[in-house]
Order: C-alpha cells, then sequence, then structure tokens
C-alpha cells in the first residue's frame, strides 16, 4: 500500500474530516479549449448557471427561474494583463502569479503556434484525448513553480513526498496515460518540454527517467477537480423554501435540463482538471469507503467528508471507483482497479 491515512480521533458521518488546498492544479488542456471556462488558478467556474446552461445544452434562448440563485460574480473576474488568461478573483491572480506564472506567462505570444509552450500543450491534446485523466500543464506548473520559489529545496522536497514508484511501475502508468506509442510520445513530449522548462535545479526531471517518474507520479497521486457553476445553482435551489406546486415545478424543469443537456453533452458537463493533494493522495481504495472527496465551494478546496462513523485508529479510505463501478462484480473491479 506504501500509505495511508488514519483517525486520530472518532469521526462522526456526515462530518468534514478536512479541507484541502492542493499543492499545484491545472484545468485540462481540452476541457479548456471547448470553452469550458474556469479561473486560471483555482478552476471555479467562471459562467453564470444560466450561460453554463445554454452551452451545454447549444439553446442561447434557455432561461432559468431564480437567478439570484447563481453565486458567480463576474464583476470579481480578473485578467492577466499580459497574456489574457482570467482568474475569479484578485486574490487567485496574486496566487497564481506568486507562485507559477510569471515562467507559464505567453504574454502576446499566448496564440503564437510556435511558441515552446504552445507546442508541448498541442503535442499533448494529440496524444490525449477526452475522457481526460490528467494534463502535461501540471507538471509545468511544478516545474514554474520550484523555478520562481525562493527556496526550492522546500519544494522539492514537497513534490518528493507523493508516492513514488519502481521504475516498472512507472512504465506501466505511462504506457496507460499515453496508449500504444507511449515510448516514441513520452520521449517527444520530453524533448518539447525540456525547450520549454529546462531549470538546472531540476535536471533529474528532464532526463528520460526523471521525466517518466514525473509522469507516473502525476499519474497515480492526481485528483480529479471537477466545478459547475449550474450544480451550485442546483444545490441552492434544492435548499429553497417554497411552497409544494412550486417545489414540484422547479424539479420536473431541472430534471429534464439535465435529460436535455445529457443527450447534447453527454457526461461533459463540468470544469474539469487535476491537482496534487497533500493529505488526500494518502487514502487508499475501499470498495466499501468510509470517506468521500467532493468540491463543494466550486472550485479546488477539495472536502473529504465521513460516509460512516470511523473510528480512532481506523484507515481513512475513498474509493477510486464510480458508484455504477463499485456494483459489479469484484471480478470487474479488479479489472478496472489495474
Amino acid at each position: 500500500q506504501g500509505k495511508g491515512l488514519f483517525a486520530t480521533k472518532n469521526i462522526r458521518k456526515g462530518e468534514t474530516v478536512f479541507v484541502e488546498r492542493p499543492v499545484v492544479s491545472s484545468q485540462f488542456l481540452w476541457n479548456a479549449l471547448y470553452n469550458y471556462r474556469a479561473c486560471d488558478h483555482c478552476l471555479r467556474a467562471l459562467e453564470t448557471a444560466e450561460e453554463n446552461a445554454q452551452r451545454l445544452l447549444g439553446k442561447s434562448s434557455l432561461v432559468l427561474p431564480y437567478p439570484e440563485q447563481c453565486s458567480i460574480r463576474k464583476d470579481l473576474h480578473q485578467q492577466c494583463p499580459r497574456c489574457q488568461v482570467t482568474y475569479c478573483s484578485a486574490e487567485c491572480r496574486q496566487a497564481a502569479l506568486e507562485q507559477y506564472h510569471q515562467v507559464l506567462c505567453l504574454g502576446p505570444s499566448r496564440d503564437d503556434p510556435t511558441h515552446p509552450l504552445n507546442k508541448l500543450q498541442e503535442a499533448w491534446r494529440n496524444m490525449h484525448y477526452p475522457p481526460e485523466t490528467s494534463s502535461i500543464m501540471l507538471m509545468a506548473r511544478m516545474v514554474a513553480t520550484v523555478k520562481q520559489a525562493k527556496d526550492k529545496e522546500w519544494w522539492i522536497k514537497a513534490f518528493s513526498q507523493f508516492c513514488s514508484k519502481t521504475a516498472n511501475e512507472e512504465e506501466e502508468i505511462v504506457h496507460k496515460l499515453l496508449g500504444d506509442k507511449f515510448k516514441g510520445q513520452l520521449e517527444l513530449l520530453r524533448l518539447l518540454f525540456t525547450e520549454a522548462l529546462y531549470d538546472e535545479h531540476l535536471s533529474r526531471w528532464f532526463t528520460p527517467e526523471g521525466f517518466r517518474s514525473l509522469f507516473a507520479l502525476v499519474g497515480t497521486n492526481g485528483q480529479g477537480i471537477g466545478t459547475s457553476s449550474l450544480s451550485q445553482w442546483v444545490h441552492a435551489c434544492d435548499a429553497l423554501d417554497l411552497p409544494m406546486l412550486q417545489r414540484e415545478e422547479l424539479d420536473a424543469f431541472i430534471d429534464q435540463l439535465y435529460k436535455d443537456i445529457e443527450k447534447e453533452s453527454g457526461e461533459f458537463l463540468n470544469c474539469e482538471g487535476s491537482g496534487l493533494y497533500v493529505l488526500q493522495s494518502c487514502c487508499n481504495h475501499s470498495c466499501i469507503p468510509n470517506a468521500e472527496t467532493s468540491f463543494p465551494e466550486n472550485n479546488f478546496l477539495l472536502h473529504l467528508t465521513a460516509l460512516e462513523d470511523i473510528e480512532a485508529g481506523e484507515e481513512i479510505c475513498i474509493s477510486y471507483l464510480d458508484c455504477c463501478q463499485r456494483e459489479r462484480s469484484r471480478h470487474s473491479r479488479n479489472k478496472i482497479l489495474r
């Protein structure tokens, strides 16, 4: 198992075990390309719930009832003055600038296909199609974080604490991320990654072995992040105290809306990305988990919530499978987990 997470005190069912901010996170590249607009730092959805529903439905005339239940504050949104990436707030713009954005800001080259970072992103998109599970930009932000840091050793140590693998395991993980041509693809990515980001303090990450280890670190420890202004609006509507007839009408409207969106957009409802979380990455899998992760604040803040009473000393486990997968036979579950 390597690592595990254990309760130091009794935790009641429904309690928040902890709330955690990622060490680093990034939106998936296809997700961003298809106009799922999210804060470039915390992944908070930037569209209003109505705009979100209109885009997913392909219907600009849609009007949502109770628009005041939408939590999106467009008046707070800010852009990087050099490259125009958008943030949900001045705080996120400043946090990104201080941690990694000085290195990664494309400035006026944002739409230049020959810029090394754009070449790297284009190569990644051509290797890793939706449904996405990772992003080369998560690794780019790791490098940029170390490059910008005054205390580089602190950050290198922070990244090295994530669960690592043997060379054979690493190769298998990278193979699963990149598919059959993974060795050739991995070398191309490494060369583009080196051209865009090389740093002598991190020279090992740019060697074939180190680059593979970086991939395996992200593949093993990366946690998916999903945000949606529409789902936030739905939760807010669920909490409204309405007369019975109005409640039934609203519930029927929301049910039909989701059915129509599914026909148009399938399973791709959220702004999606991934992040590295120090505590959450220690959680092992169970097919009968006693805790689950969620993103109720519509950003990258991860909440771990107890699904059952957990006693002091007991291991806290989450499920790496979704509900449908968990209900399948043990043989099927083992196959999916492998």
